[in-house]
């Protein structure tokens, strides 16, 4: 057989069952010059004998168990041209690399790492036949070598998506034969260094999402070649004059979310020639503009467009859609000042089907213009419209994200909406009236609907598809009244059901426990009554609302005693979780994220994102009554508690003080007895108490956060003593000393931190990235796949 396979030249397997038998006749096949392992097992040691492959050229090893010890091995294949691994997460690159100095094309790739592995070895610039070195999404760390700078075929670099940090080489710029440079997405920092760029041959730079500082040097704006230039997401400043900045050749320029001022300067020179005739993505969001640059009306077949995050005001010059209606895709002129639309008809002719149209976040007003063909994406969420087009549905054939929210925006909502293909509906904060049509929720395309603060009225549409893939339901605010329809218990991808303040009138849906993904529930301010239930009765036994967070049933009729098992059941908040993941849908990331409103420190607090770390319970303003279940001290996770103002009594249950991550505890206006648990005392997160107006006696607990705690909290109590109430306690009441052992030291820290994952300004601070940035980088990618 090997005498047969001695004029071989191109092995691919994808066995590897077929690797040991392999290896033991690889020196015998002289003439083999391209071998591919596709994702075979190759843990094993490489043996020596592969060295015998004197004209092997080409070596692809994709989706394998390679080791670092393993491509040390490969390394001895020294007439080797082309080099390529991709999905061999971890991968470091072993110095011996630079033995392979033959090498044209090296490719290292998608060999992800969630911590870095190492740098890039110096011994790279020894490969100076190298015309393409990607390296990227390793999980590489250090600095850029300038030994790369050895590399004068090079014709592309890749290091993008690693953790390479330092200054970016200048040297890099001026390599000869270098087109093609991405850099983006690692953590590169200081600034971009003047060179001498008068014969580079760059046409494609990509350095966005570091944290490069200083002003643009004017050697990179002024590149000969310059196709593509993208700095978006770093700390750059200084000002930019667009009116010195185009190229002949420049057809995408990406400037957003830096410290930037770009202006339009003057046109110095009146020849058509230096207008960006070629220009077609163009980037210049938080680019603290005040008006659009008119040059940009010189640009022929402009298909990305964004300006959002300016300071842009006045009217939409109608020439941004009448010049490129042709060609445009995208569209965002969001988070502006903008008042008015220079509009010949409410319906803006487009020759394509937009991707996105994005005008939230102005001043507009009036009827709302829809583009024609529609566009997937329409935002005109967060102005002033107060109407749509009496047929505006005509309008929506091809759109999946219709977000119309924080507008006054009043009528009725068409049963023609149904026949739309949308995945998200978001008109909450209008002023919508009517009754839902029933059909909505025959859609099965849609995965969210929120109807929040409006002015809908009538029941909640029951006839609800078998293949119903919502997720998200809000219609918290409206006149909805009724009962709960139990075909909603065929949305099993349900994860948020808020149906607060409205008029509701039902027993306790405890059916919906069979819906395993739910992870909020808010019926707060309906008319809810009768038992909460006593789940285990149930068909679903053992895992009902095993996924949910938040439970918010206040202000309602419910009655009767809590069963301890309803505690038991909540599995997610027996877990303690402090990722602080935010609870994303199959909608494009980040493009919506659900909002909830709870009570806290009695006042309601809205939260613009819910994470996994925001947990509570708030069965408050019922009539409840009994003891308090012991299972509730189970719930580890759970951040805040109100079961004020119900019938509760005897004892507080000592359990309560096994719930470690409680920040927010109310059980005022109950009927409760006996003396404060010490073990209240090991919740040192609390920062919230309220136990006034029960039948407390005894001393108050002296320590951690029960030492921060006002009088208020604990009021209404006849029998309680010791501060902070000017009532002095008897020679009796004597405290537990086994939580005064324990020092305070560096609570007030913790605690700080702990807040911050949880609630307050770090829950903010989980958000700070703007949604627009995020999407138009998708778009980036949806462009390249596309």
């Amino acid at each position: 057989m090997l005498a047969s396979l001695r004029r071989l030249t191109v092995i691919g397997l994808d066995s590897p069952r077929q690797l040991e038998s392999l290896f033991s006749w690889f020196g015998g096949i002289k003439n083999l010059r391209s071998l591919e392992f596709d994702f075979c097992d190759l843990s094993m040691t490489i043996p020596s004998s592969i060295g015998n492959l004197k004209n092997l050229t080409s070596l692809v090893i994709s989706g394998s168990k390679l080791t670092t010890q393993t491509l040390s091995s490969v390394t001895n294949i020294i007439n080797l041209k082309f080099l390529k691994i991709e999905y061999n997460d971890g991968l470091a690159i072993p110095s011996a690399i630079g033995n392979m100095t033959n090498l044209e094309r090296l490719h290292i790739l998608n060999c992800w790492s969630s911590r870095p592995i190492g740098p890039i070895p110096h011994e790279v610039g020894a490969l100076k036949k190298l015309e393409s070195l990607v390296l990227r999404s390793m999980g590489l760390s250090g600095r850029i070598p300038s030994t790369i700078a050895n590399l004068t075929q090079l014709i592309e670099l890749h290091l993008n998506e690693n953790y390479l940090s330092g200054e970016i080489p200048a040297s890099l710029f001026i390599l000869p034969k270098l087109g093609y440079l991405d850099l983006s997405q690692n953590q590169l920092s200081g600034p971009i260094h003047e060179f001498d760029g008068a014969c580079s041959c760059l046409r494609f730079v990509y350095l966005e999402m570091n944290n490069l500082t200083g002003q643009i040097p004017q050697s990179l704006l002024v590149l000969p070649n310059l196709t593509k230039l993208d700095i978006e997401g770093n700390n750059l400043m200084g000002s930019v004059d667009l009116a010195s900045l185009w190229g002949e050749k420049l057809t995408s320029l990406f400037l957003s979310y830096n410290k930037l001022t770009v202006i339009e300067g003057e046109d110095t020179n009146n020849s058509s020639s230096t207008y960006p005739h070629q220009l077609m993505d163009i980037g210049l969001a938080s680019c603290n503009m005040t008006k659009i640059p008119k040059l940009l009306m010189h640009a022929k077949y402009v298909t990305y467009l964004d300006l959002s995050s300016n300071k842009i005001s006045g009217d939409i010059p109608s020439w941004i859609w009448g010049r490129w209606n042709y060609s445009l895709k995208w569209i965002s002129l969001s988070d502006n000042m903008f008042t008015g639309m220079e509009l010949n008809s409410y319906v803006i002719p487009f020759s394509n089907t937009l991707y996105s149209f994005n005008l939230s976040f102005n001043r507009l007003q009036g009827s709302i213009p829809m583009p024609y063909p529609s566009a997937q994406l329409l935002d005109y969420s967060n102005n002033s419209f107060s109407s749509l087009l009496p047929n505006f549905t005509l309008y929506l054939s091809y759109n999946a994200y219709l977000m119309l929210s924080h507008n006054n925006i009043s009528g009725y909502l068409p049963r023609s909406i149904c026949h739309s293909p949308l995945n998200v509906l978001d008109l909450s904060y209008n002023n919508f009236s009517g009754p839902l049509p029933q059909c909505l929720m025959e859609n099965t395309f849609l995965t969210i609907i929120n109807l929040r603060e409006n002015q809908f009225n009538g029941m909640l549409p029951s006839n609800i598809s078998i293949g119903c893939h919502v997720e998200t339901i809000n219609l918290n605010g409206n006149k909805i009244e009724g009962q709960l329809p139990r075909t909603l218990y065929s949305c099993t991808n349900l994860e948020v059901l808020d149906l607060g303040r409205n008029q509701i009138a039902d027993t306790f849906p405890s059916w919906l426990g069979g819906l395993l993904n739910l992870r909020v529930l808010v019926l707060r301010s309906n008319k809810f009554h009768g038992s909460i239930g006593h789940l285990e009765d149930e068909k679903y036994r053992g895992r009902p609302f095993s996924s949910l967070q938040i439970i918010d049933l206040a202000s309602n009729n419910f009655s009767g005693k809590l069963h301890p098992q309803w505690f038991e059941n909540l599995k997610s908040m027996k877990q303690y979780d402090n990722r602080g993941q935010i609870i994303d849908h199959t909608v494009i990331p980040r493009l919506y994220q659900d909002s909830i409103t709870i009570s806290c420190k009695g006042h309601p607090m809205t939260f613009e994102r819910i994470l996994t770390t925001l947990t509570a319970i708030d069965i408050s303003e019922n009539a409840l009554e009994g003891s308090i279940p012991t299972s509730i001290g189970n719930l580890h996770s759970l951040r805040l508690l109100n079961m004020s103002h119900n019938v509760f009594t005897g004892k507080i249950p000592p359990q309560l003080g096994s719930i470690t991550a409680l920040e927010s505890l109310d059980l005022s206006s109950n009927m409760l007895s006996g003396e404060i648990p010490q073990e209240l005392t090991d919740l040192t997160f609390l920062s919230t108490l309220n136990l006034s107006n029960n039948q407390l006696d005894g001393r108050i607990p002296q320590s951690h956060q029960f030492d921060t705690f006002q009088e208020s909290s604990f009021d209404g109590n006849a029998g309680l003593c010791g501060p902070p109430l000017s009532k002095k306690c008897g020679p009796s009441d004597i405290p537990s000393e086994r939580h005064l052992k324990n020092s305070s030291h560096g609570v007030d820290v913790v605690l700080f931190l702990f807040a911050g994952v949880g609630f307050g300004v770090g829950f903010a601070a989980a958000i700070v990235l703007k949604l627009d940035y995020w999407i138009s980088r998708w778009f980036h990618i949806f462009r390249i796949l596309c």
